[in-house]
């Protein structure tokens, strides 16, 4: 508006109502005439002040930095004076100002002006809407803009900017609220909040306050709205309108959605437990925006994978207030005109709705229809089988005739409050339909009722003292801070305990061999056997107590799977025992109790079986010339895998290794020693059966001379002695060197060897201990792993 208009606006008011008059430096102003209502509170009086750093209009008394003062502050004018003026009700100016601050609702009723306290044409106006009032301010010229403050017991309550064009200054502001006890509320914001009474500062900022209705809970805008529940329990849902229908697969289902919160996506997962063919919801999921929140079994929230701490103070993650109390995490949304409210007490979840009619008829999910199924169901949330649906035998045991009748009990006079707003019919046709195809354990029973006493308490804050009666325990998150596995469910053992139990499809194929779990992983140097926690933990069995042959030799649980791993190697057998049965070799180890030499069993006498057979390792013909070198030969055969190298020395240090050029005489002690990589002598070990010498190549050619017979020195050559037969992976034997009468000087030794394994009885032969060797005929007195032959082929020219 031009500066002409502006002018001509407010000079075209109705006549004074009281004279004008002038205030200098400080003085008092008379408005009760046309008094203003300041953010609430009306006065009749103006306390002026024209100070060296600000120019200040008070309602309080004359400005006080140390007095909790309603004041208005603007920066010191040029003058130190100013004319003041009162003026009645204007349409003209109604309508003006009202344009110029649209949130005044009510009619024009007089103002306070005030003028001639700048060099420029000023003005500065307090208008009065009744319980509103605005505060306008004009000046001609090229005035910098300004900021003027409004003071609310002595403290900054607002700062305005004040601004125009570049020939004038022009603004208008909304002074306006309600005020109780000392607080300052907005037009449309709460006053109090009670669940039964609302109270609230409306668009004219008069306090409206309002009963609200028994089905009714005020909300965080000061107004009653509508509370519909809707529970989900075991397989079932009970929407908001209280229809039923149950959850048949193990799937991701939506709950519920919203148009007007369109960021927000309420999800349930269910999973099976004890049995396969019935789902329970397992955990709630909520999307919003790019976040996930995850409410699990042990009063657990996870924010996008990561574990939260949660208390009875509410924390915030992307508007959703998260907290915990000692039965069930709570996740709450909140928004100007309704409230989504999340409870999920490790069983159960319940969802809360509270605003109109008409939002709650804009509502989507399995929660504002349960017959949906169909349509909400979300296989891309879903890793467990979406669309497969489990057959299980029928459970002989359920009485369903005595279930549907404890069910019923929802309909006794005990619950009787909750009737009038809480239908329990469907909660009783959701007990027994469970009930009657799962059996009554983890307190299923007392899940249903409590699903029940809860929907009524959050509908009418109803206070029900049913448990002593119905035979229920006090409600607590039985499983608070005990984390599961996936495969697994929390629940209370038979003592009351929380434990993790077995979901019924992965348990199954060990249920059907009647194993604890998965077969011995077998190496040729190492065997291992992997339990399953949940199935020990079942059976009572603390997997601390148990333990190898070794006593210190402990499983180890996997703190992801809670598997349960034992093994052993050949660095440290754990009390492995070693035995041979023809062609096989046996590594039998046994997992048994802390302090006890029996194999862990129960009634249905389990036996843990920890062994590996393994086919016995063959060992092959290898042939090398001795003063080429030695030979290296790889053997692979089953699962063994080694090498097996043959070398000849001229010292007993076996340092001095013959090879190409060196010059073997005839008398020389030459020593032979036969080696292995790969085999580990803590299961077998290396023994020589015999080893003779020919004048040809072939090790059955004649003449033949024996240098060890069964095991041992030939009795007729006092050069030969043996070491370390039987005693590790390697052996070797020495002799003096010779050659056949009437032949060339060449010399082909052979020699056969079998592996023995370390078990009960000694791989050393008898009459061939750490000595160095015996005369004495010596039988076969140990347990043979395979009659594998090796025959090494070596010559020498005799120097």
């Amino acid at each position: 508006m031009s500066n002409q208009l502006t002018q001509s606006v407010l000079m075209s008011r109705v006549c004074p109502s009281g004279a004008q008059q002038t205030v200098t430096g400080s003085g008092e102003v008379d408005i009760s005439t046309y008094p203003i209502t300041f953010y609430g509170v009306t006065y009749t009086r103006l306390y002026v002040n024209f100070m060296a750093d600000k120019f200040t209009v008070c309602f309080t008394g004359f400005y006080d930095p140390q007095v909790k003062q309603d004041c208005i502050v603007l920066p010191p004018p040029s003058k130190s004076s100013a004319e003041v003026s009162s003026y009645g009700p204007s349409d003209r100016l109604n309508n003006y100002h009202r344009r110029m601050v649209p949130t005044i609702k009510n009619n024009h009723q007089g103002q306070t002006e005030f003028h001639n306290f700048k060099d420029s044409y000023a003005m500065l106006i307090l208008v009065n809407f009744g319980t509103q009032a605005t505060l306008y301010y004009y000046e001609s010229g090229t005035p910098n803009p300004f900021v003027i403050t409004t003071l609310v017991n002595g403290e900054t309550f607002d700062t305005f900017n004040v601004k125009g064009s570049s020939s004038s200054l022009e603004d208008a502001f909304d002074i306006s609220g309600c005020r109780q006890s000392g607080v300052v509320y907005r037009a449309g914001e709460a006053v109090s909040i009670d669940p039964e009474t609302c109270s609230y500062c409306d668009e004219t900022v008069a306090i409206q306050t309002a009963a609200c209705g028994p089905l009714e809970r005020c909300q965080q805008n000061g107004m009653c709205a509508l509370v519909t529940v809707c529970t989900v329990t075991g397989p079932t849902v009970i929407d908001v309108h209280e229809q039923l229908n149950s959850v048949q697969d193990r799937c991701t289902y939506t709950l519920m959605t919203d148009s007007s919160v369109p960021d927000l996506h309420i999800m349930a997962n269910f999973r099976e437990h004890r049995r396969k063919d019935v789902s329970f919801v397992d955990s709630v999921t909520l999307l919003k925006g790019q976040t996930q929140i995850d409410l699990k079994q042990g009063g657990r929230a996870l924010v996008n994978t990561t574990t939260l701490t949660l208390s009875s103070s509410a924390q915030t993650v992307e508007g959703v207030e998260l907290s915990k109390d000692q039965t069930t995490v709570t996740a709450k949304v909140t928004a100007s005109s309704f409230t989504i409210s999340v409870f999920f007490d490790d069983h159960t979840a319940h969802i809360t709705f509270t605003g109109s009619d008409e939002q709650i008829a804009s509502l989507q999910g399995l929660c504002a229809n349960s017959s949906s199924l169909s349509e909400v169901k979300l296989p891309e949330f879903s890793t467990n089988g979406c669309d497969v649906e489990h057959n299980d035998t029928v459970d002989s045991t359920i009485d369903c005739e005595d279930m549907t009748e404890r069910c019923g009990l929802l309909n006794e006079t005990i619950f009787s409050s909750c009737h009038s707003h809480t239908d329990p019919t469907p909660y009783i046709t959701a007990c027994a339909d469970t009930l009657c195809s799962y059996p009554d354990v983890d307190g299923l029973y007392c899940q249903f009722m409590e699903a029940y006493a809860r929907a009524c308490s959050l509908r009418s804050n109803d206070t029900l003292d049913w448990r002593t009666e119905i035979g229920c325990s006090s409600p607590q998150v039985f499983c608070q801070d005990r984390i599961c596995s996936d495969h697994e469910f929390c629940a209370q053992t038979v003592s009351g305990e929380p434990a993790c139990f077995c979901r019924a499809i992965f348990a199954s194929p060990y249920r059907s061999t009647d194993s604890y779990g998965d077969p011995t992983v077998c190496d040729h140097n190492s065997a291992s056997a992997t339990l399953v926690g949940c199935l020990l933990e079942e059976k009572g069995f603390d997997y601390t107590a148990l333990h190898l042959n070794d006593e210190t030799c402990r499983g180890e649980m996997d703190e992801l799977t809670h598997m349960v791993t034992f093994s052993f190697d050949s660095s440290n057998t754990c009390g492995a025992v070693v035995t041979t049965n023809n062609s096989q070799l046996i590594y039998k180890n046994t997992i048994v109790v802390q302090n006890s030499s029996s194999v862990i069993t129960r009634n249905d006498q389990v036996y843990i079986d920890f062994s590996c057979i393994y086919t016995q390792p063959d060992i092959k013909t290898m042939s090398f010339r001795i003063r080429d070198s030695s030979v290296v030969q790889h053997i692979t055969s089953g699962s063994w895998n080694y090498n097996l190298t043959m070398k000849a020395y001229t010292n007993a240090g076996l340092t001095q290794a013959v090879v190409s050029g060196t010059e073997v005489r005839l008398n020389q002690k030459i020593w032979v020693e036969l080696d292995t990589e790969g085999l580990e002598g803590s299961f077998v070990s290396v023994v020589m059966d015999s080893c003779w010498a020919t004048d040809q190549e072939s090790p059955s050619a004649s003449p033949r001379y024996d240098l060890i017979i069964d095991g041992c020195a030939n009795p007729a050559d006092q050069t030969v002695e043996v070491e370390g037969s039987g005693m590790g992976t390697s052996t070797s034997f020495s002799f003096h060197m010779f050659q056949f009468t009437g032949s060339s000087g060449e010399v082909y030794l052979h020699c056969q060897v079998h592996l023995c394994a370390h078990d009960e009885e000694t791989c050393t032969p008898v009459g061939l201990p750490n000595t160095p060797h015996t005369h004495e005929p010596a039988a076969r007195h140990w347990r043979t792993v395979r009659t594998g032959r090796l025959l090494a082929y070596w010559f020498t020219h005799i120097q």
